[in-house]
């Protein structure tokens, strides 16, 4: 018997397969004999192949037969069942012999140990009602607020510190965090399985297979439909930008350099020491296209954010002059990585147009969120790391010296709306040395909080969807550390848990209110107020809903000084309710404010007909609306 019709090995070796996951790999089978495991591995420049495990009688192990010229080897064990340990004995030309996990398993042993293990990924999901409705949850017009988790330092088990939470306990206790402060999804760093604990993830060897720190596929599985049944939704973060040079890996996988580039100005990572794939293989792109639509099919994720996109698209990236090859053309961009993001962003729409795909990159490349089809690489959203730099920058400055740097703030107006962003607060700015959030804040104790209650207020007033790494709703101090936990224990502090309330009230307004998510990439929903006071640096600026009335004013005063009648225009009369404040006392401020609202006066300010008259608390963020609207 065969998994792998004709129309499969030609589809597979012209680069357009997308459905791998059912076609390569461990598979139990019913035959004649009883049970049995069909397997089908990618190895076309061996000279044998064959499935090796801990089985009695197991040596040298059940050989498998080449499948014509296609490079594929396959073959049926008799008696192997699900839970099976395994590896692929691959003996290469020059008669080397290599012990290799599977590529396309489902599963595998948990580290250090590296063998693949059969395994049967039936699961009863209880997620419809979600999976329904799940497009116009993580849409351009939707409120969208991310909380972004490594599952292995989010929460330690109480009796083993050093431990794991796994899959299923983590659920109901990540769903019942991550609602009680006003997410709308949540984002986990890659749970594909590595090797190494402290990459994070993102050193992938099974892209096919969650990792088994946590627990089984279908414990995986349980997690996802949980957070989905209380409302939540799941993105994934993905790497095919790299992976690692573990042996039982990827890499000289037939003794050839068969999923990484030959030469290492093309196939080594200088920063990561990890080989790149080759996306000029057909079969490359075969194998990642099926891994990103595998998390989608048999895990239900409702997104899939790609790391190191940049790293891809450049040849030269993080490379001196002579250590890469320029394109056909003479050119530093990598030709190859972008037609295969174009077609894997192709193949997620066409096939799951509900989920979507986000892109970790960090340069000004143009139209990473256009289709493909009008010369775009085709995402749905994109990380905006330059406003992350710029905002992180500015907060830092003591207010003393914000005067001067007023256009870190003001600059993102330039492109806000060249392309569909995410504001990432994310683990890259809270570990390596780089501290805490809090800790980056400048002042005493009392003006680092209000500055980290500004710096929140600020990223959801702007324009974009919104993620936050764990650990800043508690205030943390300490910078991230994956070999520990969150110190949940800080919310038993007033003081961390006004940040915490904060966190919730904010992402709660940031739904409630059109005029905070409806137009995040249009130029019409914005407008600048206030954005010239340098010398005190405030700002104002007003968001717009698609339907008349929908507005907010958003205003920031970062400096400690309190401004009183600070005179800013809005659109029309009427009374301006003041929703939200981050110097309210209980968030831990100091109860500056302006007594529930306030009330315009029909005199034209700022280019509008109206105007209010504000006080400005310190270090503070101000959300007002116009009255009488729910």
């Amino acid at each position: 018997m065969s998994l792998l019709s004709d129309d499969d090995l030609h589809l597979f070796n012209e680069g357009t397969h997308q459905q791998l996951h059912h076609h390569l790999g461990a598979h139990v089978v019913q035959t004649e004999d009883g049970d049995g495991v069909w397997f089908g591995v990618w190895a076309p420049s061996a000279r044998s192949v064959s499935v090796v495990g801990d089985r009695p009688g197991w040596d040298p192990g059940a050989p498998l037969t080449a499948r014509g010229g296609s490079g594929i080897w396959e073959g049926t064990v008799a008696g192997m069942v699900s839970g099976d340990v395994y590896k692929l004995r691959i003996e290469a030309l020059d008669g080397t012999v290599l012990e290799k996990a599977d590529p396309f398993a489902t599963y595998a042993e948990q580290s250090p140990k590296t063998a693949s293990v059969v395994w049967d990924l039936a699961y009863g999901w209880g997620d419809q009602d979600w999976l329904a409705g799940r497009g116009r949850r993580l849409a351009p017009d939707a409120p969208v607020s991310i909380y972004e988790v490594h599952l292995g330092s989010w929460r330690r088990p109480d009796d083993d510190p050093r431990g794991f939470l796994g899959y299923r306990e983590a659920a109901p206790l990540l769903a019942d965090h991550a609602l009680a402060h006003g997410f709308t999804h949540v984002e986990l760093l890659p749970v594909m399985e590595h090797p190494f604990y402290g990459s994070w993830g993102y050193q992938t060897t099974g892209y096919f297979a969650p990792t088994s720190r946590y627990g089984t596929p279908q414990d995986l599985m349980f997690l996802v439909d949980h957070l989905h049944q209380r409302g939540l939704g799941v993105i994934l973060d993905w790497v095919p930008s790299h992976f690692p040079t573990d042996a039982h890996s990827l890499g000289d996988f037939d003794g050839t350099h068969l999923f990484e580039h030959a030469d290492p100005r093309q196939g080594f990572h200088p920063d990561w020491k990890s080989y790149i794939f080759n996306y000029g293989r057909n079969e490359v792109r075969s194998f990642l296209v099926s891994s990103a639509l595998s998390w989608i099919e048999r895990y239900h994720a409702d997104g899939i954010r790609v790391d190191a996109v940049a790293s891809m698209l450049y040849l030269d990236y993080s490379r001196e002059e002579g250590e890469w090859i320029p394109n056909p053309q003479g050119g530093r961009e990598n030709l190859e990585a972008i037609a295969f993001l174009r077609q894997l962003n192709g193949a997620v729409a066409a096939r799951h147009p509900d989920v979507k795909t986000i892109a970790e990159e960090s340069t000004a490349w143009p139209g990473v969120t256009t289709p493909a089809a009008d010369g775009g690489l085709g995402f749905d959203f994109k990380w905006d790391m330059g406003w992350m730099h710029d905002t992180l920058e500015y907060f830092a400055h003591d207010s003393v010296h914000r005067a001067w740097h007023h256009d870190e703030l003001t600059f993102r107006g330039v492109y806000a709306f060249t392309e569909r962003f995410v504001l990432p607060l994310s683990h890259d700015e809270v570990v390596h040395g780089k501290g805490s959030l809090l800790d980056k804040m400048p002042g005493d104790d009392w003006q680092q909080r209000a500055n980290l209650r500004a710096l929140l207020g600020w990223m959801v007033g702007s324009p974009g969807k919104n993620l936050l790494f764990q650990g800043v709703e508690v205030g943390q101090r300490r910078e991230w550390d994956h070999e520990g936990g969150v110190d949940w224990h800080l919310l038993g502090d007033p003081r961390h848990a006004g940040i915490s309330r904060w966190i919730g009230d904010l992402n709660a307004l940031g739904a409630k209110e059109p005029a905070l998510h409806e137009r995040d990439d249009d130029p019409g929903g914005f407008d600048w107020v206030v954005g010239d006071d340098s010398r005190q640096s405030v700002f104002a600026f007003l968001r717009h809903g698609h339907e008349l009335g929908d507005e907010v004013l958003v205003v920031a005063n970062l400096t400690p000084t309190p401004r009183d009648s600070y005179w800013i225009g809005v659109p029309h009369g009427g009374r301006w309710a003041e929703v939200l404040n981050s110097d309210a006392e209980v968030y831990g401020g100091s109860g500056w404010g302006n007594l529930g609202g306030v009330d315009a006066e029909d005199r034209p300010s700022h280019g509008w007909d109206h105007r209010v008259e504000l006080t400005l608390p310190p270090l503070a963020v101000l959300f007002l609306r116009p009255d009488g609207r729910g």
